[in-house]
């Protein structure tokens, strides 16, 4: 048994050796054929079972392998447990047990088809397997023994039909012959059929006698014609009969009927009808299935009185389009009768389309080109006809379309730029129809991501920002704050700040946070020495390459009130003289005529105040003086007037002291002094600050007047002597360079200020015209001479009223009238000593 057992193994792979090579010289001729690869095996292959070099066929290389990452993929899931790729060779293996009759049943042709991926890039092949038949299956019968009555009369030479063997395997190893064991009184015939297949008959040889023989066994044997070859056997007993010598005959030998899938449990498929010439029990007739699979058995029944053949089961055209099996007629003798029924399943449109999604490349970047393939599909209907044609479609609006690589495969790919600032992500729905009536449709969601790029430099809220900070800040305070955002992600969106310039000398006043945008002040502002500057912030993200943009950020200073007002007139100098003593002569002193009314302006303060806005508006204020009730001081103008008549009483030299305020919080001042004397003149003047000043103690006072008189004598002197050359001059015609020594009044324009003072208080201006005056009585002072006045001590001159004395006499001459005084009025005159 074990030698048998070993003979019949050499043979099947000797079997297998021989199908294998031709398997490889096809796979060879298919080398060429870009779309799809064939190979053919044997079936029963073992697990593990070489193929083919799928990798080399495909024109990998062992290299690359890792990279392109081959792999199997099928739309029908049932396939890809048959086989496997190696990914370090690259070969196509077998993973499980293929058996042809399970996969494929009674098919003439049986493969496998599926899908072959690689990446990098992304591209598929389509790979069929055909699955050659191996003779594993013997012939069967579905009885242990068949039973024959033969009638004792019947004649030599008459038929009798025998149950034909099944054998599961195709083609040759399918082709059935018979062989019955030797018998004097019956051989066998074969008897052709429609398709190709030989009925049996057991023939009556000669005329049987019931008394000496009632029955026989025989044996009848089924060889196929495989190799090795397979048999199976089945008893055939006869038992001799009295006389029924008419066997049912069958309407037709073949019965032809069609019906559609999908019809309910019952239905009528077809009825057959076979008739026997006897009479009585002998022509009653039976019908009941041949030789036919029990799968055939459940979906099938038939009727054994009727004939009626009907469905017991659903019927499935995918599964299977055709059935054929035999039927049997029995008369009641036992003699037989055999058809055929064919079957044909008609296909509803009842399987909606199957998508597949293969591969998808997700995420992908938002700079992919237009027809960057994104993801595979495989879409498989089982209907046939236009039931199975199929066509896709996308639904959804998303920049990407569907294009058709061959039959039922189809590329999702990019129909144009991706955006990933607009959309991060793309959500498809991939809908198939087929053509059947009604149509059916199946839908499978795509989600494709996008990466980002960085191809968007960050924006600034604003283009431009405006700071306002006060002066004297603190250093490092804050300033302003600048954001910028970036569309962009991650690294691509995270921006850093920069300065990138600005307006002369800003640089090292502001810095500027690099993680947060917030520009902090470098040190203290001095808005009376910068009021506005402006600096450029640069933002930049985190991209290769970077993008940046820019912005101007301009920052103001705001005023405050760190500048007390300061006095320009009275001079702080001329002021602080008169300290020195109460009764000595002021360097700098108003005179006001006795003769004065109320309102008559003595004189200005001038002050500024380098602040700006209400911390330079100055408010002024009497605060001291000699007679309060004499002066007043304008709030907004700064003007001493008279608030009274002056009278005889008051004294001659008065001292007003005011304050001037600025409108600041808090706010600053300054005081300032200014010396009146009252008089009709200065020579009127002069006598009583001289007299005063002979009581007085004081040696600096003294001194004073000591200088004050040697000063006008040697002034008179000098005039004497310039009057005397005059009048010389004068008798001999003068030269033109001369005559501007006439007696003129005296002017003398106001004074510039310093250009600090703009934004301050205007200054005021004065008017200064000075004559001879007459001798003073009884020799005690002479005449004074004119006064010389320099310009930066003036605030401001106009021309007198009158005409100078000498455009009426002659040089050198005393004036007309000497008891006219020259000084105009009401003129306010700034005195120097």
């Amino acid at each position: 048994m074990a030698v048998r057992q070993n003979q019949t193994d050499c043979r099947r792979r000797a079997a297998g050796r021989a199908v294998l090579l031709p398997a490889l010289l096809l796979v060879l001729c298919c080398r060429a054929a870009a779309e799809r690869i064939r190979y053919a095996i044997p079936e029963e292959l073992g697990r593990g079972s070489l193929v083919g070099p799928l990798a080399r066929d495909l024109g990998l290389s062992s290299a690359e392998l890792p990279a392109r990452k081959l792999r199997v993929a099928s739309a029908a899931n049932r396939q890809l447990k048959y086989f496997t790729v190696s990914g370090e060779s690259g070969n196509l293996y077998v993973s499980e047990r293929l058996d042809r009759e399970e996969m494929c049943g009674e098919s003439a042709s049986c493969s496998v088809s599926f899908e072959a991926l690689v990446q990098n890039p992304l591209n598929v092949f389509h790979v069929e397997v055909a699955i050659q038949d191996v003779n594993d299956n013997a012939p069967t019968f579905s009885k242990a023994a068949l039973h024959l009555e033969i009638a004792e009369l019947t004649l030599p030479g008459a038929r009798f039909p025998l149950e034909m063997a099944r054998d599961a395997d195709v083609g040759s190893n399918s082709l059935l012959t018979y062989q019955l064991t030797a018998n004097p009184s019956f051989t066998l015939a074969l008897k052709e059929r429609p398709g190709g297949k030989k009925q049996p008959e057991l023939v009556l040889e000669r005329e049987l006698d019931r008394e000496k023989q009632s029955s026989f066994e025989l044996v009848l044997t089924a060889v196929d014609g495989g190799d090795p070859v397979k048999s199976g056997t089945v008893q055939v007993r006869v038992n001799v009969t009295d006389a029924n010598d008419n066997a049912p005959v069958f309407s037709k030998s073949v019965y032809e009927a069609r019906v559609r899938e999908n019809v309910p449990s019952g239905s009528l498929v077809v009825r057959v009808r076979a008739t026997d010439a006897d009479a009585g029990s002998n022509g009653r007739v039976s019908y009941s299935f041949g030789n036919v699979p029990d799968g055939v058995r459940a979906l099938f029944s038939v009727e054994s009185d009727s004939g009626e053949v009907r469905t017991a089961g659903p019927l499935d055209f995918e599964e299977k389009s055709k059935y054929s099996f035999g039927l049997e007629a029995r008369d009641s003798g036992g003699l037989t009768a055999h058809c055929e029924l064919q079957i044909d399943i008609s296909d509803e449109n009842d399987n909606a389309p199957e998508i597949t999604v293969l591969s998808v490349s997700s995420p992908v970047p938002e700079d992919a080109p237009a027809g960057t393939v994104v993801a595979l599909l495989n879409v498989n209907d089982a209907d046939s006809g236009e039931n199975g044609q199929v066509w896709c479609e996308l639904s959804g609006e998303a920049p990407l379309s569907m294009v058709s690589s061959s039959v039922g495969s189809y590329k999702v790919v990019t129909a144009s730029a991706l955006d990933r600032e607009q959309a991060s992500e793309h959500r498809v729905t991939v809908v198939a129809r087929d053509r059947g009536s009604p149509s059916l449709s199946s839908r499978a969601s795509l989600v494709l991501e996008v990466s980002d790029v960085n191809d968007n430099a960050p924006v600034f809220e604003e283009a431009a920002y405006s700071a306002y900070v006060a002066e004297n800040n603190a250093a490092g305070a804050p300033v302003v704050r600048v954001r910028a955002r970036d569309a962009d992600a991650g690294a691509n969106g995270r921006v850093s700040y920069w300065l990138a310039g600005g307006s002369a000398g800003a640089a090292p006043y502001v810095s500027v946070e690099a993680r947060s945008g917030a520009v902090y002040a470098q040190r203290s502002f001095d808005y009376e020495q910068c009021r506005e500057f402006a600096v450029a912030v640069r933002a930049q993200d985190g991209g290769a390459p970077s993008r940046s943009s820019t912005a101007t950020v301009r920052v103001f200073v705001l005023d405050r009130n760190d500048n007390a007002p300061r006095v320009l007139w009275p001079a702080a100098a001329a002021a602080g003289a008169s300290g020195s003593g109460a009764s000595s002569l002021p360097a700098a002193f108003e005179v006001v005529p006795r003769s004065a009314e109320a309102g008559y302006l003595v004189g200005k303060v001038v002050a500024v105040d380098a602040d700006a806005g209400r911390n330079a508006w100055l408010s002024y204020e009497l605060v001291q003086a000699s007679e309060p009730s004499l002066f007043r001081v304008g709030l907004h103008s700064g003007e001493v007037r008279t608030a009274r008549a002056v009278s005889e009483r008051d004294a001659a030299k008065q001292r007003v002291v005011a304050v001037v305020k600025d409108h600041g919080q808090p706010a600053l001042s300054a005081t300032a002094t200014l010396h009146v004397v009252l008089a009709e003149s200065l020579q009127e003047a002069l006598p009583e600050l001289s007299e005063r000043a002979a009581g007085a103690d004081s040696p600096a006072e003294l001194q004073f007047y000591l200088v004050l008189a040697l000063a006008l004598l040697s002034a008179l002197f000098l005039l004497s002597v310039a009057l005397a050359v005059l009048a010389r001059l004068r008798r001999a015609g003068p030269p033109a360079v001369l005559r501007c020594l006439g007696a003129q009044r005296f002017s003398v324009p106001g004074a510039a200020f310093p250009a600090d003072f703009c934004e301050g208080t205007l200054p005021y201006s004065y008017n200064l015209c000075v004559a001879p005056a007459r001798a003073v009585a009884e020799g005690a002072w002479l005449p004074p001479p004119l006064p010389s006045v320099p310009a930066e001590e003036l605030l401001g001159t106009e021309p007198c009223g009158k005409p100078s004395p000498s455009s009426s006499a002659g040089a050198g001459e005393p004036p007309t009238d000497a008891d006219a005084p020259q000084v105009c009025k009401p003129s306010r005159s700034r005195f120097f000593l």
